[in-house]
């Protein structure tokens, strides 16, 4: 790594992007040879990203009027849209609805737009998606987000609202129910959540007799990490449940993959500049931010490695628990402008992010030889979501480039004055 960039940057490495969307795409066609990728701009909109999605065919999974309009933007048209979300925008509601677009309604009031649309276009049939909210906790329990309060996404199955709104589609003449939308989010992202899942798409169709040309499970999957699931393990288990009541010649299977495809390829590099000791406490500051990776102050747990100033090779990964634990240091002791081995091993330094804040505290690197101005620590399997959830906070967005091989292509530029001006009056 060129020791002479300026840091903070992220860099995505675009044969193991490559390597997961292929590897996506294969086990879907090895399963279910009628599917469609979705990609979720909500994880990551960067628009080199949403560009080299378009090109290997994948829809835009979008959510609001902006990243419709970014998709459209981008060069997508209104019939390669995956729409969903409680946040659409009415008029390019009925545009991608027109345009023979996917629609999942999630709302009342989406009803209501499409009743409207019906009616002044009824030489046209519409063919609409519609989001089942229902009890996954009592289908896995323990592994969902929300446990035992209802998701506020959908409509939900078990109060009747999903048959209510099912109902009212059907006496609209030119509508016509053929997709059901099942995006669940889950804490463990196992097989067995994906597997309940498709059960849930059997059971709606069965009981509501519902003719339906695609069933979207949404998000959600793993991806990248040992011991937990790939996508190789997941469709073979949905396959087996859709199998059931469907058939890939009739239903289409839609998936929206995000974090699972982005994170793993994502790294994000920062600096330390400075140290100071405070009541017998070693701070380590660095250019990087938990915003930039932990934005939602949710992570426990941190991958990371430390390129060591002056060190002729990076450090070994590190694993650390925030905010008191890490993984044991392995590094080069070869002699070096600033040798290793004449660094004192440090009991506790608090990694902090350089913002004014005090939650901007990282993690505690323990025994491990101590960090000075210079050192770089570069984290791993961040940037899915942060990418898109970086605050405008005292620094702005970071710069990203694009690895292949041993290049780096910047794609992103850092934003400077000029782009947080644009748009702005100063008068």
């Amino acid at each position: 790594m060129d020791q002479t960039m300026h840091t903070p940057y992220f860099i995505i490495d675009e044969p193991v992007l490559t390597h997961y969307y292929d590897m996506l795409a294969r086990s879907l066609s090895e399963n279910w040879d009628n599917y469609l990728i979705g990609y979720s701009f909500k994880t990551n909109s960067l628009p080199w990203l949403v560009s080299y999605m378009k090109k290997r065919g994948a829809f835009a999974e979008v959510v609001s009027e902006d990243e419709y309009s970014l998709a459209r933007y981008m060069g997508y048209g209104d019939h390669e849209i995956v729409y969903n979300g409680p946040y659409k925008g009415e008029q390019s509601f009925r545009a991608v609805l027109q345009a023979g677009g996917i629609v999942n309604l999630d709302s009342m009031q989406e009803v209501r737009w499409l009743k409207d649309l019906a009616a002044d276009c009824p030489q046209q049939t519409f063919r609409v998606g519609i989001r089942a909210n229902f009890n996954l906790e009592k289908m896995c329990p323990g592994e969902t987000t929300m446990g035992e309060v209802s998701g506020r996404f959908g409509f939900c199955y078990e109060t009747g609202r999903f048959k209510e709104a099912l109902a009212l589609l059907r006496q609209i003449p030119n509508v016509a129910v053929t997709g059901l939308h099942l995006h669940s989010s889950s804490k463990s992202r196992s097989v067995n959540i994906f597997r309940s899942i498709a059960r849930m798409a059997c059971q709606l169709q069965e009981e509501f007799q519902l003719q339906l040309s695609y069933v979207d499970l949404g998000g959600g999957y793993c991806g990248g990490m040992e011991g937990r699931p790939e996508y190789p393990n997941y469709f073979p288990a949905i396959a087996e449940e859709l199998r059931k009541c469907f058939t890939p010649g009739q239903t289409k299977l839609i998936v929206e993959p995000g974090i699972s495809m982005i994170s793993k390829c994502t790294t994000f590099v920062t600096s330390v500049f400075d140290t100071r000791d405070i009541k017998g406490t070693r701070y380590v500051m660095t250019d990087g931010s938990r915003f930039n990776i932990d934005p939602t102050m949710i992570k426990s747990s941190h991958l990371f490695h430390i390129q060591y100033a002056g060190a002729p090779s990076p450090a070994a990964d590190h694993s650390a628990q925030d905010p008191s634990a890490s993984g044991a240091a392995q590094v080069s002791t070869a002699d070096t402008a600033f040798p290793l081995s004449v660094r004192p091993v440090m009991e506790r330094q608090i990694v902090s992010g350089f913002t004014c804040m005090e939650v901007d505290r990282i993690f505690t690197h323990k025994d491990q030889p101590e960090l000075i101005p210079g050192d770089r620590i570069i984290y791993e399997n961040v940037g899915g979501y942060t990418m898109s959830l970086n605050p405008l906070f005292i620094q702005y967005f970071p710069a990203v480039y694009v690895r292949n091989q041993d290049a780096l292509r910047l794609v992103r530029q850092k934003w400077t004055p000029e782009e947080y001006v644009q748009g702005c009056c100063l008068d």
